[in-house]
């Protein structure tokens, strides 16, 4: 069981949507840590930190998004650990 970092970059109707709420709402329920923030061009961008497995399973139930969260794209790269104690909602002004 490994522990991963990774930075995704999510496309599509992530923004006014409630999708930073969703996915901290949803990082407590898998217990990862990391954050996620609102990128000037729409997109939005997360670091995700936890078991392998679980940030998969996290990522997965984010790319299903729900009635209001259209992810057209997730760019996911691997990333060295940060250990973050929780996961955050990032403003960017």
């Amino acid at each position: 069981m490994a522990y991963v970092r990774k930075r995704v970059l999510f496309s599509g109707y992530v923004q006014g949507v409630g999708f930073r709420y969703f996915a901290k709402m949803h990082a407590q329920r898998f217990n990862v840590t990391g954050f996620v923030e609102n990128l000037y061009d729409g997109s939005v961008l997360m670091e995700v930190e936890g078991k392998d497995y679980v940030v998969d399973a996290y990522l997965k139930t984010l790319k299903k998004g729900n009635h209001y969260i259209d992810v057209e794209r997730m760019d996911v790269e691997n990333i060295p650990l940060k250990e973050d104690r929780s996961f955050r909602i990032k403003d960017y002004y």
